[in-house]
């Protein structure tokens, strides 16, 4: 379909000149939703979609990182209960498992068969997950629906399959994973399994918990390095700004790993609820984004807009942590312009809040 904008109304008055408007209606949703999964399905263009569908689905990079774990754990069967439109379905058929997947909604599954059928099909089957009779020595992927009408929730009584079913099975001598969103509050993850929270292209996009593990870990793709809980976790202090700032990446933030970044670096807080750090060399590390500071400034929007003023900013990167500021706001308020180009981060930091101007190291 070649229409610029298969949403339009000019796209789908003249395609119903030739077909059924219901027709209509679903291919013109489908090019959509296809040009909306490109970003993180690598099959989008050849896939059809649901729009919750869609939006769970998780990416292609994860769902192949997460295969992989099932397939060198030596599993060979895994049951995908509550498949959905099928995307991780298709990372463990491309691992050579046998997929069984169990979709409740009889049109999901019909997407979900279509969907694996490109990387070789596997077997959906329609019925309840809580219902499904799974075999000896299959393994269990879960991945609850957290959405209701009024968007998504953490509130455990509104999952589908039920949050006592999902503990349940991370209970069993199955091997079980669940994927939960990034944000799943930690006083409902069960204190025996372990917890994972991965990053793709520097966005924290889940959390998945394991029955095969315990303690925390952070996964950061694509680069595929993993970060473990310590035996003997180390205490970070908290110093004034030094000659370098790292900004670590949210996977590991979430998992709590600030101090395993770079064990051999002498690293410290810049603020003891602020998840940036200092250093006084540069630090070379797929867990963490590296600053070389330039300055250290007082945050006063009026200093800050003389500064921007006098350097000829005219590019200006905004980040901030611990502190209630709006960036896009704030760099209307500077007015950039000019040639230069800046990284201003703000934070708290041991001496108050600072406007620190930085250069990132590549």
């Amino acid at each position: 379909m070649t229409e610029p904008d298969p949403t339009s109304l000019a796209a789908g008055e003249r395609l119903r000149r030739s077909f059924p408007a219901d027709d209509v209606a679903w291919a013109l949703s489908q090019v959509s939703l296809r040009r909306q999964g490109a970003a993180k399905l690598e099959r989008a263009a050849d896939m059809l979609f649901t729009r919750a569908g869609l939006e769970q689905a998780t990416r292609t990079p994860v769902a192949r990182w997460r295969a992989a774990r099932f397939a060198a754990a030596g599993v060979t069967e895994v049951w995908d209960l509550g498949c959905g439109i099928g995307a991780d379905a298709m990372a463990f058929a491309e691992a050579g498992l046998r997929v069984v997947g169990v979709e409740a909604d009889e049109a999901t599954a019909e997407i979900a068969r279509h969907n694996l059928a490109l990387v070789g099909g596997g077997d959906v089957r329609v019925g309840d997950a809580e219902d499904a009779e799974i075999p000896a020595g299959a393994a269990v992927f879960l991945d609850p629906a957290r959405r209701t009408a009024r968007g998504r929730t953490w509130n455990v009584a509104d999952f589908t399959p039920s949050w006592d079913f999902v503990t349940e099975e991370l209970a069993s001598d199955r091997f079980v994973a669940v994927k939960l969103g990034p944000g799943v509050p930690k006083e409902l993850i069960p204190g025996d399994v372990e917890a994972c929270w991965v990053s793709e292209s520097a966005e924290t996009v889940e959390a998945c918990l394991w029955n095969a593990g315990s303690g925390t870990r952070a996964v950061v793709l694509p680069a595929g390095a993993e970060l473990t809980e310590p035996e003997e976790p180390r205490t970070l202090d908290v110093r004034s700004v030094g000659g370098y700032l790292l900004e670590p990446d949210g996977a590991v933030i979430r998992a709590g790993l600030l101090a395993e970044i770079a064990p051999a670096s002498d690293l410290w807080l810049l603020d003891a609820h602020t998840a940036y750090l200092g250093a006084d060399r540069p630090v070379a590390t797929p867990y963490a984004t590296c600053f070389a500071v330039r300055e250290v400034l007082d945050y006063d929007v009026r200093a800050l807009r003389s500064w921007v003023r006098d350097h000829r900013i005219g590019t200006l990167e905004i980040k901030k942590r611990g502190l209630d500021i709006d960036p896009a706001q704030l760099r209307t308020r500077l007015k950039p312009k000019g040639p230069g180009v800046a990284t201003l981060i703000l934070a708290r930091t041991l001496d108050g809040a600072r406007a620190i101007v930085a250069e990132r190291l590549r």
